[in-house]
């Protein structure tokens, strides 16, 4: 349990704190940090929460940043793992405040439900978001209007309040595809999405303009997939894949449900969505002929 630590466990003070990094992704890597201070020592998940005066599975909550953290708490670990040089405590514990502060999403609470604001928390700081989407244009790419009527079917019972607060979150959230340095944004379309018209014909023609403009920004690329395909790889419906500059983080592959949701970020669940929406790029339309469809279908509508 005293065993010098492992070559390869970075320092502390190497976790710079940049506006891009979430509250969400700083607990992710303080997590981390910790497993890794705890296994270079040897020390077991209950030797752990017995320094912290609490149960085996907190520190694994802890270690996967699932929850906040206290200073005592974490204080109590560096030095249950041997943490004594100065900078490296500082850094640390300078980190917890910053990643127990609520993001901007908070202010959506009363709307926000806990499975879905990890994501959130995860999306702002992403490099890079994938989606497939069969239904809907992914939230990102939504007009006011075409949001409010995804957001009526989903809620049908809401009231109007409840509906334009849901609304209002959906148009913050795509704030961050025109910041500085924004996400790269790659989506994958299913024509019933550009064939429904949510909200009427006018509110229909107002979100494929929309699409049409957005996809004149650099970060930014549409693909449809064409009835004409037939059956193709992502049978099992939606799904979208975070990507992080941190090399620490790994892919986060995230299945929303009606009322929950799933994130998967073992590496053979992550390689296997990232083949499928491989393939369906290959199958899905260019983004020419994509613009093409686009415009057509609004002549039509």
């Amino acid at each position: 349990m005293t065993a010098a630590p492992q070559e390869g466990v970075p320092h502390l003070r190497d976790i710079p704190a940049q506006p891009r990094r979430s509250p969400t992704v700083l607990r992710i890597l303080l997590g981390t940090q910790l497993r890794r201070l705890r296994e270079s020592r040897y020390i077991r998940l209950d030797e752990a929460g017995r320094a912290i005066r609490a149960s085996h599975s907190k520190v694994s909550r802890m270690e996967l940043g699932r929850v906040s953290f206290r200073v005592r708490d974490i204080a109590d670990l560096l030095d249950l793992y041997g943490v004594t040089d100065e900078g490296e405590r500082e850094a640390m514990l300078g980190l917890v405040t910053q990643a127990n502060a609520p993001g901007w999403w908070h202010n959506y609470d009363d709307v926000l439900p806990s499975w879905f604001e990890a994501y959130v928390g995860l999306e702002q700081a992403a490099s890079s978001i994938r989606n497939y989407e069969v239904q809907f244009f992914p939230g990102l790419l939504q007009t006011e209007a075409y949001a409010r009527a995804v957001i009526r079917l989903g809620h049908p019972q809401a009231a109007a309040d409840e509906i334009e607060r849901r609304v209002r979150l959906r148009l913050d959230r795509q704030e961050l595809l025109t910041r500085p340095d924004p996400p790269r944004l790659w989506a994958v379309v299913d024509e019933a999405a550009v064939r429904r018209p949510l909200g009427g014909r006018e509110a229909m023609r107002a979100q494929l303009a929309r699409l049409l403009e957005l996809l004149d920004l650099p970060n930014v690329t549409v693909q449809i997939v064409p009835f004409s395909v037939g059956g193709h790889a992502a049978a099992g419906g939606p799904f979208s894949i975070l990507r992080f500059a941190d090399t620490d983080l790994p892919d986060v592959v995230y299945l929303e449900q009606l009322t929950s949701a799933i994130y998967l970020d073992k590496l053979e669940d992550t390689d296997r969505y990232l083949a499928v929406m491989e393939r369906l790029c290959i199958e899905a339309e260019t983004v020419p002929d994509t613009k093409k469809m686009l415009r057509q279908v609004m002549t039509e509508l």
